[in-house]
């Protein structure tokens, strides 16, 4: 019978032999790890500051008016949105627009009472 591949070859199992390959195993094993240590896998590193910051010297007022210019947008968008789905998805866009006029109603009379603080200031610095 013809084969296409020849028989591998018959190899000698000289035990001194296979006693040098273990040992140029070995070794070849101990350069590689030397050379090239495995990668330790480090814990992800924190970051220690936030992603946003607001910076200290913006004054009460204008931090409040920026939130309730936020929030008018984010209303909007959400009854946007509510306008192009049906169904459940519809009140859950719904409800995001009015808890965001809520919560706009809310930076408004705290925008109101910062305003009324800050004029009696003025008055009791001009008395």
């Amino acid at each position: 019978m013809f084969k296409a591949t020849p028989n591998p070859p018959d190899t000698d199992t000289d035990p001194e032999a296979a006693l040098e390959d273990e040992k140029l195993k070995e070794a070849a094993d101990r350069a590689f790890a030397h050379y090239f240590p495995p990668a330790q896998e480090k814990p992800g590193k924190r970051r220690k500051r936030p992603l946003f910051t607001v910076s200290p010297d913006i004054d009460t007022e204008a931090l409040l008016a920026n939130a309730s210019e936020d929030l008018l947008s984010i209303s909007a968008i959400a009854a946007d949105l509510a306008d192009d789905v049906e169904g459940s998805r519809r009140s859950v866009a719904l409800a995001l627009s009015r808890m965001a006029d809520g919560v706009q109603l809310l930076v408004e009379r705290a925008l109101d009472h910062n305003e009324a603080l800050q004029m009696q200031m003025k008055a009791q610095a001009k008395v």
